[in-house]
């Protein structure tokens, strides 16, 4: 019986478990998941991720969005460059998401979703990441909270005033 290696670009893993990238290093993984609520309408709060010219204006840093499926983007000046893997306008984005860190494997990507749920005039935002290499699940989960979720929701405080 042949054993054959298969390589993924990405797959979504439980927390814990360990993926093997193509350089046959096992890593573990973990998942982040947060609820944030926003003052804003759903396809209000998508254009943010997916609009370079919205994306750009709250992160302060150049960014490249393609807004089709398979297409590329790259944010925080390089720092984090991907994929789209799912678009729905308005309620759901699928990306394959690689940050430039130390111990974060070239060729690896994790899955990050975001979920937009129309609350009244809000929107809550469901985000998921999954395959974050152990060692940078707490930095991440720090940084969305304080490089995206709190500049994105100043943008749309100063857009309604």
């Amino acid at each position: 019986m042949a054993l054959a290696k298969v390589y993924f670009a990405h797959v979504n893993f439980q927390i814990g478990l360990p993926i093997i990238n193509k350089e046959h290093i096992a890593m573990t993984t973990k998942t982040i998941k947060q609820t944030i609520t926003f003052n804003a309408a759903p396809r209000e709060v998508y254009a943010l991720i997916m609009e370079e010219k919205k994306h750009a204006a709250f992160t302060g840093n150049t960014v490249k969005m393609s807004s089709k499926v398979n297409g590329k983007f790259n944010v925080f000046d390089g720092y984090c460059h991907g994929y789209n893997i799912e678009l729905i306008e308005g309620r759901k984005i699928v990306q394959a998401w690689h940050f430039a860190e130390d111990g974060w494997p070239d060729d690896h990507y994790s899955t990050c979703t975001f979920v937009f749920e129309p609350k009244g005039k809000q929107t809550t935002l469901r985000f998921t990441q999954t395959g974050i290499p152990e060692h940078k699940a707490e930095a991440l989960k720090s940084g969305w909270k304080e490089f995206y979720w709190q500049p994105m929701k100043t943008y749309i405080k100063n857009q309604n005033n």
